[in-house]
């Protein structure tokens, strides 16, 4: 049986990915449970969700020695993206940082590189970094993580701040609070919204109204949750440490939202009526 082609999401650079990816938040923090991550890893670039979100933070590095196994012989295959730690985000610290994920990864260069959530460094400086990485090669495109609209608004003041390609954002279901203001500028600034935690670290999965909807539509609660997200032309990275999960999460690029599931899901999940800041975990 062939299966669902997962829906493509294109960058501003005109590079498309995958709208379904995998995140790898927790993972490399067991030896025990590693055998299973690498696996589900490799099991989900084969079904298309080919797009790899790690950082240097997750498991201390651990997260991105994962990846590592998981991208053997299929690298040309993935869309790798790491994050850079705010402490790290000097002119100094972002070239050493990049250096030693590129070295966890095995790899030879980031097809996208965040800044994980602003610190103290003044961001013009990142910035330049980043550039500086890009002109080498070392990344091909860089982008941010956690940035509300003033933050936006700064690096847009920028002179390369136009270069910013990704906001992963904390963004679900239950957690809507960008489409007040930040997903409208980061479109019009043609930054696209990548959700992260889209689970809401599966508290969400547990909500009643989405069982009820999952269960009349024969889906099951992730599934719907990530149809959802795909329907708002964002590119989600659930995490998925074992198989199954990947088997659940992959299922979600064959399913369509009608018009009224749509609105049965507005009805139990507002959208924002004010503005808020931005939320983060």
């Amino acid at each position: 049986m062939d299966r669902p082609a997962v829906p493509r999401v294109f960058l501003a650079d005109g590079v498309d990915v995958p709208a379904l990816g995998l995140g790898t938040w927790h993972m490399g923090e067991s030896a025990a449970s590693r055998r299973h991550e690498v696996d589900a890893l490799r099991e989900g670039i084969t079904r298309g969700l080919a797009l790899v979100d790690t950082a240097e933070m997750y498991g201390d590095g651990g997260a991105e020695e994962v990846v590592a196994e998981a991208l053997e012989g299929v690298r040309e295959q993935c869309f790798v993206v790491s994050k850079v730690l705010p402490q790290h985000a000097s002119a100094r610290g972002v070239a050493s940082a990049c250096e030693r994920s590129l070295a966890r990864l095995r790899i030879d260069r980031l097809d996208l590189y965040l800044l994980h959530w602003r610190g103290s460094v003044p961001l013009a400086e990142t910035v330049r970094a980043f550039e500086a990485l890009r002109r080498d090669g070392r990344i091909a495109r860089w982008g941010v993580s956690n940035f509300d609209v003033d933050d936006i608004e700064e690096l847009f003041a920028l002179p390369e701040g136009r270069h910013c390609t990704v906001n992963q954002v904390l963004y679900h279901l239950g957690e809507r609070g960008i489409e007040w203001a930040l997903a409208d500028l980061c479109r019009r600034h043609r930054i696209s919204i990548m959700a992260y935690s889209p689970f809401d670290e599966g508290r969400l999965l547990g909500h009643r109204a989405l069982r009820a909807v999952a269960a009349r539509i024969h889906a099951t609660p992730a599934q719907v949750a990530l149809a959802w997200l795909v329907a708002r032309k964002v590119i989600a990275i659930p995490k998925a440490a074992h198989i199954r999960h990947v088997d659940d999460n992959a299922a979600a690029a064959a399913l369509h939202l009608s018009d009224a599931t749509l609105r049965e899901l507005d009805n139990a999940f507002p959208p924002p009526s004010r503005a808020t800041p931005l939320a983060m975990i």
